[in-house]
C-alpha cells in the first residue's frame, strides 16, 4: 500500500475509524493518502483503489471528519474525492454538480440516506452519506455505476492501518 507522506517524521493518522473495502478484498492496486491539519491532526483519509492496471483508478473513498475544509464546498462544485478521481485521471475538464438525489440503502442492519449527487460528466458516478459519527464518506467512481451491492462491502478498517511513522 502506497501512501502520501506528510514532510515531518511525526506519525500522524485519523482518530476515526475508515469506512472502505478491506484492502485484502480488492484484487487491483490500492492507495491511501491522509490530509494533515497545519497541527499534525488527520482531517480526512481518502482510498484510490485501481482496477485498470496503472491507467487510472476505478473508484476512490473519501472519509471527511466534520470540521474538515475539504467537505466545504460551494454549491454546484463537486466534491474532494472526484477532483481527486479527475486529478488521477488527468482529465482537466470543468465539472460541476447538476443535482442530486436522496435515496434509502441498507448497510447491514443500518439504514443509510445515500445522497447520489448527479454531474455534468455521465462517466462519474458519486455517492455521499454520513455516518453517525459524523464522518462523511464519498465514494466517487469513474465508468462504472455505483450499486446497492457496494455498501455491502464497505467495512471500517481500523484507525492504525493508516498511522505514518
Amino acid at each position: 500500500m502506497s501512501f502520501l507522506r506528510r514532510r515531518s517524521a511525526t506519525p500522524a493518522g485519523p482518530d476515526f475509524d475508515v469506512l472502505a473495502m478491506d484492502p485484502g478484498d480488492w484484487p487491483g492496486n490500492l492507495g491511501a493518502g491522509l490530509l494533515p491539519a497545519p497541527d499534525g491532526s488527520c482531517q480526512g483519509v481518502f482510498l484510490r483503489y485501481d482496477l485498470f492496471g496503472g491507467r487510472g483508478p476505478a473508484m476512490i473513498i473519501g472519509n471527511l471528519p466534520e470540521g474538515s475544509p475539504a467537505r466545504e464546498v460551494a454549491e454546484g462544485e463537486i466534491p474532494f474525492e472526484v477532483a481527486q478521481l479527475l486529478l488521477a485521471l488527468e482529465n482537466d475538464e470543468e465539472i460541476t454538480v447538476v443535482g442530486s438525489e436522496d435515496v434509502p440503502v441498507m448497510q447491514g442492519d443500518n439504514l443509510l440516506i445515500v445522497r447520489r449527487l448527479k454531474l455534468s460528466e455521465s462517466r462519474i458516478s458519486c455517492v455521499q452519506f454520513d455516518r453517525s459519527d459524523n464522518v462523511l464518506v464519498t465514494i466517487a467512481a469513474w465508468d462504472r455505476p455505483i450499486t446497492d451491492d457496494l455498501y455491502a462491502l464497505l467495512k471500517p478498517l481500523p484507525a492504525e492501518l493508516f498511522q505514518q511513522g
